[in-house]
Formats: structure tokens, C-alpha cells, sequence
């Protein structure tokens, strides 16, 4: 899965980190998940735990979008067979499918072929009928894969605000409420498109706590969120967008355009959402790994946020006071955590928010009179998609030996450009797109 990975492993705490980073990402892939979720028993389908019976509909439908999207069509049609009628998920990672067509779009920023591919989505979408089942393919990277411009915005309007969101600094919830008032898909939208048809999603979570509301924009899920909260995000972070986007943001303030649907609302009375993986999934598989190579584990948390450079620092304490005192564990261990956190962007570089976290957790371990000694302690750190930032880098591995010139890792880290340096220190963790997205992944082996 790794590229170089033999180059990498130049240790055994490199080489267990790396052997966590595989598992993990492994067992959030659809084509197990789903395996695990769905299955069919006679004419009823199961996901989850709840059963849907197969005689009450005259078609099944796949929609949905996401980095996974197009792995979880391929799924379900494993499950399904020729069950399956038609369907369209769009995605930045294809695969061949059966029945269900495969649209591309691209991730972070919007494209003009996710917008083509979403336009055909909401058009399956509303000729959907109360014979209908749909199933929701939902995954993270469905905000930007899943573009469907409202009223006057256009793409360039999106393109220019999601640019202006993610460098900010604003968390996830911020940054969908914004997107989900520019929608017509998002915010519950494409569920609101889809009735009186039956919903039943399968949600592949990327958001810290599971909110169904922020995964993707949360298309098929009721939304709490108002214009008057989008328009409060763009006035926090003093974002400059342009003036399609405050136009209609104030104009739903008016009450001139309808909010995103709520609870109350109709169309989610046939509507029915079930989180199939998320980030636990991949930490509980990473503690796998590591107990089988030996070693203790502790995993922090699902939920880390904020700044990856202030994460660093606190994780790599952790690991140090675990290795001088065996508290919270004893060594050799291996410390977990997951959830997303973000970079506020101040320089014109490359790099992303594990490459970040990697770099400065590098620069702590490397710290004082020892400058590149490894310390006993390797830190590696990935997004699970594959994509860190905008890069082609999944994220990065580090120890007390990648800092050499301290200055230059800092320097790095305040133009945001750690990519290169990174790349200069043979740490950049690199597999391609993943078939999956939940979250990041990091771990911390503790000779």
C-alpha cells in the first residue's frame, strides 16, 4: 500500500508505525465494511440493524458521492447483484462497476465535472418515486465531490470560498455550514429530492463525533444549521468572498430563500442513516497490529482537533512521559489517536495537516543538544483517504533523526511548506487514493 515502504522502515519503530498506518486504512476500505454491514437474508435486505423487505420496492438505486463512493457501489452490488437497477456516485477515485455509473469530480476544491456528475445525481435523484429504495452511498469528501452551485452562485464563486474556508483555520462544522447554503444537494437536500422514495444510507464517517449532519454536507440527513450561522463563519475568519455568496447568504437571513430542511420535515419520515465506519474503525484496527507485534497500546481519542502543530507537541509529551515513567503506558508501546485537525494557512507552500503534525513533532523530538538522535520515539501521521492537504501524500513518518537543521524545519512550518522538506528527509508517506476516508490516523511507537 505504502510506496518505498522497505525505504521508510529504516527502523523497527518506523516499520511498526507503518505496519499500524496499513491496517488501519485497510479495514475502513467499503469492500470490507460493507461486507460486514449489509447482507441479504431471503427477499429482506439487512444493514445493520435494520431490515428492509425487498417485495415492497420495484427498483433499487444507488446514489450517492465521496472519496469511497465508487468502492461502496461496488459493494453493494457484490451484495446486491442484479438487484441494483441504476445508480450514480461521483468521486475522485473510480473503479469499474455493474449498474451504478461512476461520475468524477475532484477533492478539496469543486470541479466543473463534479458539478456535471451532481446534476446528474439530483436528476436520478427526482425520479425517484415511492416505489423506490434508494441506497446512499455517503463518505467524506462528498462536500467538495458532490458540487451542485444554488441560485446565483456559480463554481468560481464555491471554488474561491472553499479556498478561502480551508485555509482559515475553521473546523469542519464551520466550513459545511457555509457549503450547505450555497447547495442545492447538501443540507439534507438531495434526501428532500429523493422523496417519497425509501432512504437507507450508508454513511462512511470523516467527521470528529459522527455528526450525520456535517459528513459530506450531511445530503440526506436533517440539518440544524441557518444561513444566519454561514454568514457568522465568513465574518469570524474575515473571508472576502465573492459577492454572489454574502448575497444569497443574507438573503436566506431575510427569509427571502427557504432554509435547509429540519427534523420536521417530510421527506425524512422514509429516511434512514446508518454509519458504517468512522474513525474507531481505524484505531481499533491499527491497536490490532500493534498488540500482535507486541506491544502495549493506549489509544487517546477518535476526537483530536485544532492546530496539527499544537496536537504534535502534546502527542509527542505523552509519548516522551510514557517512555521516561511507563505513564499512561508502559514501553514498548504504541499510542493512537484519530479525529482532524487543521492547519491555518500563513505561508504559499505544499503541505497538509499530518505533514505538519509530523514536522513538528519531529522538531520536539529533535529538540535540545541531541539534534537528530533518535529518541526511541517514531510518529507517523495520515489522512486515510490518501490526500493530505492537497498533496500526493497521504501524510508523513518521523523520529528524532528527521531533524537535522532546526531552523529549517521551522522555517518550513511558517511558509506551510513542509511537503518539500519532508520529501528532502524521506518521510513522506505516499499510497494513492485509498478506496476510503475516515479521518486521520496517528500513531506513536514507543521503544
Amino acid at each position: 500500500m505504502i510506496e518505498g515502504r522497505d525505504r521508510l522502515a529504516s527502523s523497527e519503530g518506523r516499520d511498526v508505525a507503518l505496519e499500524c498506518v496499513e491496517a488501519g486504512i485497510e479495514a475502513g476500505h467499503p469492500r470490507r465494511v460493507v461486507r460486514d454491514a449489509v447482507a441479504i437474508e431471503g427477499d429482506h435486505l439487512r444493514i445493520a440493524d435494520e431490515t428492509y423487505d425487498l417485495a415492497e420496492y420495484e427498483e433499487i438505486v444507488v446514489l450517492g458521492g465521496g472519496n469511497a463512493a465508487a468502492h461502496v457501489a461496488v459493494a453493494l452490488e457484490t451484495v446486491l447483484g442484479d438487484r441494483i437497477d441504476r445508480g450514480i456516485v461521483v468521486t475522485d477515485d473510480p473503479v469499474e462497476t455493474e449498474a451504478v455509473t461512476v461520475r468524477e469530480g475532484d477533492h478539496p476544491v469543486p470541479s466543473e465535472r463534479g458539478v456535471d456528475g451532481t446534476r446528474a445525481l439530483l436528476e436520478a435523484a427526482d425520479a425517484a418515486t415511492e416505489d423506490t429504495l434508494v441506497l446512499a452511498a455517503i463518505t467524506g469528501g462528498g462536500s467538495a465531490l458532490m458540487a451542485a452551485p444554488a441560485g446565483d452562485v456559480s463554481l468560481a464563486d464555491l471554488q474561491s470560498t472553499t479556498d478561502a474556508l480551508l485555509a482559515s483555520g475553521a473546523d469542519i462544522h464551520e466550513i459545511n455550514a457555509v457549503r450547505k447554503h450555497l447547495s442545492a444537494l447538501k443540507g439534507g437536500r438531495l434526501a428532500h429530492r429523493a422523496a417519497p422514495a425509501t432512504v437507507a444510507s450508508l454513511i462512511l464517517s470523516d467527521v470528529v463525533g459522527n455528526d450525520l449532519s456535517v459528513i459530506a454536507s450531511g445530503p440526506v440527513a436533517p440539518d440544524e444549521s441557518t444561513f444566519d450561522d454561514a454568514l457568522a463563519v465568513l465574518e469570524r475568519y474575515e473571508i472576502d468572498a465573492p459577492d454572489a455568496v454574502i448575497d444569497r447568504l443574507e438573503r436566506g437571513v431575510g427569509g427571502e430563500i427557504a432554509e435547509t430542511p429540519g427534523a420536521d420535515d417530510p421527506a425524512f419520515e422514509t429516511v434512514s442513516n446508518h454509519v458504517v465506519a468512522d474513525g474507531m474503525t481505524v484505531l481499533e484496527a491499527a491497536r490490532d497490529a500493534a498488540v500482535e507485534r507486541g506491544y502495549e497500546t493506549l489509544v487517546l481519542s477518535s476526537r483530536v482537533r485544532g492546530e496539527a502543530r499544537d496536537a504534535a507537541a502534546t502527542h509527542v509529551a505523552i509519548a516522551e512521559e510514557s517512555r521516561a515513567t511507563g505513564t499512561p503506558v508502559e514501553p514498548p508501546a504504541v499510542v493512537l489517536s484519530g479525529g482532524e485537525t487543521t492547519v491555518t494557512v500563513r505561508g504559499d507552500g505544499t503541505g497538509g495537516p499530518n505533514q505538519e503534525f509530523a514536522t513538528s513533532a519531529a522538531l520536539e523530538l529533535g529538540s535540545g543538544q541531541d539534534v537528530g538522535t533518535d529518541r526511541g520515539i517514531t510518529v507517523a501521521a495520515v489522512d486515510t483517504d490518501g490526500i493530505d492537504g492537497a498533496t500526493d501524500a497521504a501524510g508523513a513518518v518521523a523520529d528524532g533523526t528527521t531533524v537535522e537543521d532546526p531552523d529549517a524545519a521551522r522555517a518550513a512550518l511558517a511558509e506551510n511548506d513542509v511537503y518539500p522538506y519532508l520529501e528532502s528527509r524521506e518521510g513522506l508517506i505516499v499510497t494513492g487514493p485509498t478506496g476510503t476516508n475516515l479521518n486521520d490516523l496517528r500513531v506513536l511507537v514507543v521503544r
